[in-house]
């Protein structure tokens, strides 16, 4: 998470990393907190998390936008809609399954 957070503050870190690193994390909170579901399940219902918050941010209702403007707001829900964040979340929790697949699960 700090890496993340970093990405958006720090010009050394390239700020795609900040995205990878949220579907990484999104994947792993969904495999803890469904640890009997399929894996593949998993990384779906991740994806299609990832994708329905970005896509959600060409929602501009009055209440979204203040909450967006908040710090943890900010953080979890964005601010402005980008094909390469769609990008990012799908190879960052593909690689979150492929490390779960091959090195965590067995």
């Amino acid at each position: 998470m700090i890496i993340g957070i970093l990405s958006r503050k720090v010009n050394l870190i390239p700020i795609y990393i900040g995205d990878l690193l949220y579907s990484v994390l999104i994947y792993f909170i969904f495999c803890f907190l469904f640890p009997t579901k399929n894996r593949i399940h998993i990384l779906m219902f991740s994806i299609l998390f990832c994708f329905t918050i970005e896509t959600s941010q060409l929602i501009q209702w009055d209440w979204l936008v203040l909450i967006r403007k908040t710090t943890l707001g900010h953080y979890v829900l964005g601010e402005g809609f980008l094909w390469l964040d769609m990008f990012c979340y799908f190879i960052g929790s593909a690689t979150a399954y492929l490390i779960d697949s091959k090195f965590i699960k067995n």
